[in-house]
C-alpha cells in the first residue's frame, strides 16, 4: 500500500508537534510556511528529517496531498486552501489530528474571553487532584507532540474558533462554553450568527457519556442553545441565578452541585481569582473537578492558590503609588470590558493596535466611571478618538511601549492604576501580545 501523504501548512508549535506525530505514524510528511521558520522549529524538522519549505507554499508540493493539517491562522478563504478544497482534499486542524491517536479523555475549552485562565486553573485542579494530565491547544506545548511523546490519561485543551472550524470528527469527553461575545468578526463575514454557529461546534459529535459545561448568563448561548438538540449531559453556571445541576452564587459563597454528590462550596474571598468574571472561570473548573468526583478539599486547595498567566491582568508594579497592570492578552474589546470591571481605582488606560471591526460601545459605562485618561498604543487610533472623545479629557498617541509608559506615568497620581488592556491585536508595533506585555513590563522598569 502506497504511504499516505501528509502536508502540514504553518511551521509554529503545532505545525512541528503534527509532523512529530505524523512521523511517529509512519506517514510522509511535507511542511510549508509562508514566513520564515523559527530556528529552534527548523532544527527539530531537520532532526527528524521531515521535508519543509519556507517563505513560500509550493502548490505541486501541497495539492499532492492526501490530507492536509494547516495553522489555526491561515483563514479559510486562502486561494490554496479553496484549491485543496476544490480537489476534495481534506484540511484539518492539528488537533483533530492528534485526537485520533490517543486515548486519552479531553476537557475542552473555547469561549472568546478567560479561555486561557479557565485552561490553566482546570489543568491546575485536575493536577494537583493527582490526575496525569496533560495541557494544550492554544498554549504551552502542542496536542500533537505530546500524544507523540507523552502518554497522558487526560487533556485539557483550550480551543479556538478557528480550531474547531477545521474539527470534524473531533469528540470532546467534557466541552465547556465560557462566553461568546464579537471577536474575530473579521474571519466571520462580520456576521455573529457565524461566529456563534463556530463556538458552537465544541459540542459536535458529543453523545450521552459526554458532558457539556456553559455560563447560563450569557445570551449568545442561551439563545444558540435553545435551538439545538443538546445529547451530552448539561451543567450551567451562574452567578445570578440558582441552578438545580452545576453552579451558582449565594450570599458570596460558590455552590457546586452535581448529581448526588456532596455539594462543594467556597467563599468567593477566598478564590485566587478575584473579579467578577473570574467567578465564572472558577465555577466552570470546579464544575468539571466535580464530574471527574475529585475531592472537595483539593479542588478548594487548588481554587485558592492558583497563580494566573502572564499578560492577564498581571500586576508588574508599583511605583510612587502608582500599580502597573499588564493585560496584553486582552486583544478584544470584552477583555477589556472585564480589566476595567475589575479595576478599584481610577484607570490611565493604554490601549490600541489593530482593530478587529471593534465596537467600543460596551466600554463607554465604565470608562465614564473610571478612565481618566487614555494613552493609544498602535499605528491608527482613529477609531478610539471617535468612541471616546465625550469621556474622557485626554486621549495621546504613542508608537512604543516605551513611549506610552511614560506618559501614562505623568498622567497618572499616586492611587491610581495604569492598565494595558488594549482591546486590539498587536501586529501593528508587536510580533504579539506576549511580545507587547514584555515591552510594557521592560518600560515599566527603567521608569
Amino acid at each position: 500500500m502506497e504511504q499516505k501523504r501528509i502536508v502540514i501548512l504553518g511551521a509554529g508549535e503545532s505545525g512541528v508537534g503534527a509532523a512529530m506525530l505524523a512521523k511517529k505514524q509512519g506517514f510522509e510528511v511535507f511542511v510549508s510556511d509562508m514566513a520564515e521558520i523559527a530556528e529552534n522549529y527548523k532544527s527539530q524538522l531537520q532532526s527528524m528529517q521531515v521535508a519543509f519549505e519556507e517563505g513560500r507554499h509550493s502548490e505541486a508540493d501541497i495539492l499532492n496531498a492526501d490530507e492536509v493539517i494547516k495553522s489555526p491562522g491561515i483563514p479559510p478563504t486562502a486561494p490554496l486552501i479553496q484549491a485543496l478544497k476544490t480537489r476534495g482534499i481534506p484540511v484539518i486542524s492539528e488537533i483533530e489530528f492528534a485526537k485520533r491517536y490517543t486515548k486519552a479523555r479531553t476537557v475542552c475549552i473555547t469561549g472568546s474571553n478567560g479561555k486561557s485562565t479557565t485552561t490553566m486553573l482546570t489543568y491546575h485542579i485536575l493536577k494537583n487532584g493527582g490526575l496525569h494530565v496533560g495541557l494544550a491547544g492554544n498554549i504551552g506545548k502542542s496536542f500533537a507532540a505530546q500524544v507523540a511523546t507523552a502518554d497522558f490519561d487526560w487533556y485539557v485543551l483550550e480551543i479556538s474558533s478557528f480550531m474547531l472550524d477545521d474539527m470534524y470528527q473531533f469528540r470532546a469527553d467534557i466541552s465547556l462554553l465560557l462566553n461568546i461575545t464579537p471577536d474575530h468578526l473579521d474571519r466571520y463575514d462580520y456576521k455573529m450568527e457565524n461566529y456563534v454557529r463556530s463556538k458552537m461546534r465544541i459540542l459536535q459529535n458529543q453523545t450521552e457519556d459526554d458532558v457539556f459545561i456553559y455560563c447560563a448568563d450569557d445570551e449568545e448561548i442561551t439563545r444558540a442553545l435553545a435551538g439545538m438538540t443538546i445529547r451530552p449531559k448539561t451543567y450551567a453556571f451562574s452567578i445570578r441565578h440558582q441552578v438545580p445541576q452545576g453552579a451558582y452564587l449565594e450570599n458570596n459563597e460558590l455552590f457546586i452541585n452535581i448529581n448526588q454528590q456532596e455539594p462543594f462550596t467556597m467563599s468567593i474571598s477566598e478564590l485566587a481569582l478575584q473579579g467578577k468574571h473570574n467567578i465564572h472561570n472558577s465555577m466552570a473548573s470546579g464544575i468539571v473537578a466535580k464530574v471527574i468526583e475529585l475531592r472537595n478539599e483539593s479542588i478548594r486547595e487548588s481554587m485558592g492558590n492558583f497563580k494566573n498567566i502572564p499578560h492577564r491582568l498581571e500586576h508588574v508594579a508599583r511605583i510612587s503609588g502608582i500599580d502597573f497592570v499588564n493585560d496584553s492578552k486582552a486583544t478584544n474589546v470584552n477583555s477589556t470590558w472585564y480589566a476595567l470591571e475589575s479595576m478599584n481605582s481610577d484607570v490611565v488606560l493604554i490601549m490600541g493596535g489593530v482593530d478587529k471591526g471593534n465596537d467600543y460601545q460596551m466600554l463607554k459605562d465604565l470608562v465614564q466611571s473610571k478612565v481618566k485618561a487614555i494613552v493609544c498604543l498602535g499605528k491608527d487610533n482613529k477609531r478610539i478618538h471617535e468612541a471616546f472623545e465625550d469621556d474622557v479629557e485626554v486621549i495621546v498617541n504613542t508608537f512604543s511601549a516605551f513611549e506610552a509608559v511614560q506618559i501614562a506615568y505623568h498622567l497618572a497620581k499616586k492611587g491610581d492604576t495604569v492598565l494595558l488592556s488594549p482591546a486590539c491585536a498587536s501586529f501593528d508595533l508587536f510580533k504579539n501580545y506576549e511580545d507587547r506585555g514584555n515591552q510594557f513590563k521592560l518600560a515599566v522598569k527603567e521608569l
